[in-house]
């Protein structure tokens, strides 16, 4: 059996508190946990920053201090759970998240499918409620020597659509850690931030579709 693994970027999940932390901090965040309390749904995340690191949120979640030590600080938050969550937006589709990282105000989140149509479910809805969604990484595992390759015409993106992906590509947009953000390539290429975003989720969107067809 074979699976896809893929990691979405939501450059605007609107006021997710790791997100908003992640602007004030000089590196990723990389751990983050969340649980639910069974009897009222209340979600509890912690997540670690490296020690010494100023961490504030614009949102009116408070971040309780719950550990320090010389490497690390940990923070606590509780918040209720809510249908503009981008975690729980992919969790309702019934695929688990196996990974929640924030950088630069962004948010990542990694999960694992067994069809590749489930990954474009979770992108489209997901769009509908956040700007600034993209799929950072695709990937498939094999069991055995099995494969199942697509030839993907690149003819199928315009020629704006393809110097967008070059260079965000060129620029480690796709890279983590990130080696430039949304707000860095579209400087780059002379146009908004939001103008990179709308072709590249479009770029992504053809290509999946690509993939996609039997």
């Amino acid at each position: 059996m074979s699976g896809f693994r893929a990691t979405v970027v939501i450059d605007d999940p609107a006021g997710c508190p790791v997100a908003s932390a992640s602007e004030c901090a000089d590196e990723p965040i990389d751990s983050v946990t969340r649980s639910r309390t069974a009897s009222d749904g209340t979600v509890v995340e912690e997540f670690s920053v490296t020690a010494g690191t100023s961490v504030a949120t614009e949102s009116d979640t408070e971040l309780t201090p719950v550990q320090s030590n010389d490497r690390e600080e940990v923070y606590r938050f509780e918040r209720e759970s809510a249908a503009d969550c981008a975690c729980e937006r992919v969790e309702r589709s019934g695929t688990p998240i196996s990974s929640v990282r924030a950088q630069d105000g962004a948010l990542l989140l990694t999960f694992r499918t067994l069809e590749l149509e489930t990954i474009a479910t979770i992108v489209d809805d997901l769009r509908e409620y956040f700007d600034g969604v993209v799929v950072e990484e695709l990937s498939q595992d094999h069991e055995g020597s099995t494969a199942d390759p697509v030839v993907v015409d690149r003819d199928r993106l315009t020629e704006r659509q393809r110097e967008i992906v070059e260079t965000a590509h060129e620029m480690g947009y796709f890279a983590y850690p990130k080696g430039a953000n949304a707000t860095d390539v579209a400087e780059e290429l002379g146009v908004a931030r939001s103008t990179f975003t709308e072709h590249l989720a479009a770029a992504q969107t053809k290509l999946l579709d690509a993939i996609l067809e039997k």
